[in-house]
């Protein structure tokens, strides 16, 4: 006898399929759909807050949903620029300081190293005009080669840069518009959802939307108790810019790897300059240290890990499976993905419990 579908897996297939080639073309979208997926999580993020000014009254006077979401989106534009208005005068300052410290940086690696290397049979000599020598000869060897390899890419890097520019602007035009249409967009998305499943779904998206609050809470906590420890810390070691770098170290740790690489980098920066031994890179070091156990051992794993439900192991695996498998983004996502999908794992299990194969011997 043939096999035959019936008319609802017919049906279901259809829409699979439908599916799979909505995911393929998502994929093959994905270099312009950046700003569209930021700017969805920021509006999540930020819609409570709107919400929140809509329903202020002053005199009677109800605030606009539209002047709510610009002013929310302006907050965080200026959040953005003080940042860089705190680190571009560090750099400015400390950059050109750099470039007059790096000889001396090499007279001390040689008075340090040079007697060790030469008990070991090894002679060579650190110095910045032996280095800025070596560099111009293979510049001028290779020169052909490189200009040609700069010629053929200005094209396509100046393409990258102007669609990354577009890609900035484009931002917070879309999450004004998300802003402003969040709940309608909601609600036709819940049209979608198949009635039988529609109650289902929404405690689903209740529970994982409270969880990614509390995901939210916790990483505010590990960025406060990290400015504080970074600001602290390398004041005690006597460094006159503790307070920015720790600042800077600290609120930009949501950011893996890219706040604690950058805060470590203008502190070292701060050690050579300010120190003339090598104690100021010896506290930089010891304090970067502490705060990375500090944060990837203790704060994570108990503020973080603990508010979304997850165990301490849970979280570091999490980090490290994502990071393998999705990298850098993974890694960005990794403890809010982990919350989703035990959410997932918690009703998938509750429904194995109770079917058929379980309960039947």
């Amino acid at each position: 006898m043939p096999f035959s579908f019936t008319a609802e897996q017919k049906q279901t297939t259809l829409w699979l399929l439908i599916g799979c080639a909505l995911l393929l073309l998502v994929s093959m979208l994905g270099p312009i759909l950046m700003p569209f997926i930021v700017a969805g999580i920021m509006a999540y993020i930020l819609n409570p807050w709107v919400d929140r000014l809509c329903t202020l009254r002053i005199k009677q006077f109800r605030l606009p949903r539209a002047l709510a979401a610009s002013l929310i989106i302006a907050l965080v534009i200026l959040l953005i620029l003080t940042m860089l208005l705190i680190m571009t005068p560090i750099l400015q300052k400390q950059i050109p300081q750099l470039q007059d410290q790096i000889p001396r940086f090499f007279d001390k690696a040689n008075d340090l190293l040079g007697p060790m290397l030469s008990d070991l049979g090894i002679k060579v000599r650190l110095d910045s005009s032996g280095i800025k020598t070596m560099l111009t000869q293979q510049l001028e060897t290779s020169g052909d080669v490189i200009g040609k390899a700069v010629l053929s890419s200005i094209r396509v890097g100046g393409t990258a840069v102007i669609g990354m520019v577009a890609n900035l602007l484009l931002i917070p035009i879309v999450l004004f518009y998300l802003l402003m249409d969040w709940h309608p967009l909601m609600n036709r998305l819940e049209q979608f959802i198949p009635r039988r499943w529609v109650d289902g779904v929404k405690s689903g998206v209740i529970e994982v939307d409270s969880i990614l609050a509390q995901y939210l809470r916790g990483q505010i906590m590990v960025m406060i108790v990290l400015a504080i420890y970074y600001s602290g810390g390398l004041a005690l070691a006597g460094f006159d810019l503790a307070l920015p770098v720790g600042i800077i170290t600290g609120f930009l740790v949501f950011i893996p790897y890219l706040g604690f690489g950058l805060g470590l980098a203008l502190a070292l920066i701060g050690a050579v300059i300010q120190f003339d031994g090598l104690h100021g890179l010896v506290a930089v070091a010891v304090v970067y240290s502490i705060g990375q156990i500090l944060e990837s051992f203790i704060l994570t794993p108990r503020l973080v890990g603990e508010r979304i439900g997850l165990h301490p192991l849970t979280v570091i695996f999490a980090l490290m499976a994502f990071g393998q498998l999705f990298g850098f983004i993974g890694i960005l996502v990794a403890l809010p993905a982990s919350a989703i999908l035990a959410v997932a794992v918690k009703h998938l299990r509750v429904s194995y419990f109770n079917s058929s194969l379980y309960r039947q011997p």
